[in-house]
């Protein structure tokens, strides 16, 4: 028993067996606590907490106990725990957080402690940390904690939010697809699950730091940089990357505050024919009284309600056959009521090629027939808002405005014919010596996402991404073998493709080959995990975000939403984020 010698003691935290459990007498820890009712003193008495749990003996068989909490004392501003009236447990490794950052941390270090003192399943419980907190990385984290019973899994992010491109990438007009957010929000409630807001792979733990503290780390950061063209004027104002527009739609913190003018001109260029594509250009093109209850960035919608953008070009290097949408994405962007579609007949005649393109993949012959279908429809009538596939075009360089010094007016296109790459059967463009020049204002480039490399791991540039075999990192060194205990996961793992569900897969991909390797008598070490963690970055005054934290922003963001008719207000300044956690 700890007992400072100026007071008396009060039982703070009761270790009791489960019902029906043919234990020994119970194990009491107790101490006193003087008004703990302010964020330091509340830290402390976590800290208290840790240093009695750390004395018990590692040899008590803790395999049928559970933790209660009896009682703290009566202040609200200190409920970081449930309090015990039902007498509710509160299991090893799940500690709800407080309301003040000082208190939330010293409350992770202590479920840390509780879950290496008290597991239930193993003496050395496995520890994974998942860097991304996206889809490749929930879904990681979820595959983890079902093939892995005991293993503790932490999830870091550099946003005070989690879910990634579900947050931040998929359009606002698209509420069903993040309906996953529910799946991946019951991962993060798993007692053995935990996240870190506002932490970044860097700046904030390194690597290294990550591989001594837990046996696996799982990359699953994405992609959060963009291609580049490589052509003459790509750094004229009124030039963006697709995935700074959908963050600034999206109320990203990163881009919230992006200049974007949508008033000075009435025709925009999207290059590329993908899905993402089709979402800028239906925004751009869709009336934002219909947006208005979407969860749309408040300043996204203010800046379209007043966009004078009438015309919107979705430019491709080949031809329809080849266009890189999916069906029902362009089903979408052809139902927007009074838009005008622009397709000549022309770029529908078909080749050989193609037939036998359209013969293989189904959705390819549908995206056609769409196109085909909606080029036959009736003429333009005054007033109405366009939208123009615009095939068989390579962008050579962009034009610099004659009045607006440093902006771009407009882009100079190659025209381009399809040649067949070897015996695949794939057609790429080749360019014809014939040019075209389209005037624009503004310029949307959609053509792939680039994830960024770390430094000391193994990373294809043209890919995107970092060398891995089955989700194995593969060693710098080149010999062939893998680095131990680090994987990736996602876009990371395979480059900027594929939907949500495609995580899935691939994050079963990585968790086989960490449970094979794990059977070879791998990643056996005792390692500090959470511990480890919590300490690090309360010694570098990192004020970490917990699940319980993204809750207020949550709730408050769905609060502000409600009185707008929306679904939700996103908050989209670090400053608002943090600050909602604080109060």
């Amino acid at each position: 028993m700890l007992v400072p010698p100026e007071t008396e003691p009060q039982p703070l935290v009761f270790l009791s067996p489960a019902v029906g459990s043919p234990s020994a007498s119970p194990l009491l820890v107790s101490f006193s606590f003087q008004s703990p009712s302010s964020p330091p003193g509340i830290a402390a008495f976590y800290k208290q907490l840790i240093r009695a749990v750390s004395q018990l003996p590692n040899t008590l068989d803790t395999s049928a106990i559970h933790l209660r909490l009896l009682d703290i004392c009566d202040s609200s501003d200190i409920c970081p725990l449930r309090r015990s009236e039902e007498k509710e447990p509160i299991f090893p490794g799940r500690i709800l957080s407080g309301r003040h950052s000082s208190t939330s941390h010293a409350m992770l270090a202590f479920g840390s402690m509780i879950g290496r003192k008290f597991s239930s399943a193993t003496s050395h419980p496995l520890r994974v940390c998942v860097v991304g907190s996206g889809p490749a990385g929930f879904y990681t984290a979820e595959k983890m904690l079902k093939a892995h019973e005991g293993a503790e899994v932490d999830i870091i992010d550099r946003l005070p939010t989690p879910f990634g491109l579900v947050r931040s990438g998929v359009a606002p007009d698209h509420p069903e697809t993040k309906i996953v957010i529910n799946q991946f929000s019951r991962v993060a409630h798993n007692q053995r699950c935990s996240f870190f807001g506002n932490v970044s792979l860097g700046s904030s733990v390194s690597l290294s730091d990550l591989r001594q503290f837990y046996h696996v780390v799982v990359l699953a950061y994405g992609a959060e940089s963009d291609r580049a063209l490589g052509i003459p004027g790509e750094e004229l104002k009124g030039i963006h990357s697709a995935r700074e527009f959908v963050w600034w739609y999206n109320g990203h913190p990163d881009l919230s505050n992006m200049t974007l003018d949508l008033k000075n001109t009435d025709t925009a260029i999207v290059l590329g024919q993908g899905n993402v594509a089709l979402d800028v250009a239906r925004i751009l093109l869709r009336s934002p009284a219909e947006l208005a209850t979407t969860d749309i960035a408040s300043h996204a919608l203010d800046a379209l309600r007043e966009s004078s953008i009438r015309k919107v070009y979705l430019v491709g290097r080949r031809g329809p056959v080849q266009a890189a949408c999916t069906a029902k994405e362009l089903r979408e962007i052809l139902a927007i009521k009074d838009l005008h579609i622009n397709i000549k007949e022309a770029d529908l005649v078909k080749n050989p090629a193609d037939e036998e393109e359209m013969k293989n993949s189904r959705i390819r012959k549908r995206v056609f027939e769409l196109l085909s279908k909606a080029s036959s429809k009736s003429g333009q009538t005054s007033g109405q808002q366009e939208l123009d596939f615009t095939f068989f075009r390579k962008p050579q360089k962009f034009l610099e405005s004659d009045d607006r010094k440093g902006h771009v007016a407009g882009v100079h296109f190659e025209k381009t014919t399809l040649k067949a790459s070897g015996d695949s059967g794939y057609q790429i463009a080749e360019g014809t010596g014939e040019y075209e020049d389209i005037k624009c204002g503004l310029v949307l480039k959609s053509i792939g996402y680039k994830s960024i490399p770390l430094d000391g791991l193994p990373f294809d540039h043209s890919k995107g991404v970092v060398l891995n075999s089955k989700g194995r990192v593969i060693r710098a060194c080149d010999d062939g073998e893998h680095e131990e205990g680090l994987y990736v996961c996602g876009w990371l793992k395979r480059g900027p493709t594929g939907i949500i569900a495609t995580n899935l897969y691939d994050a079963e991909e990585t968790v086989a080959s960490i449970s094979e390797d794990i059977s070879k008598g791998e990643l056996t070490s005792r390692k500090e995990g959470r511990e480890g963690l919590v300490e690090l970055l309360e010694s570098k005054k990192i004020k970490f975000v917990t699940f319980g934290d993204w809750e207020k922003i949550d709730c408050e963001e769905k609060r502000v939403g409600s009185l707008k008719g929306k679904p939700r207000e996103k908050l989209t300044t670090w400053e608002h984020l943090l600050q909602v956690i604080t109060k």
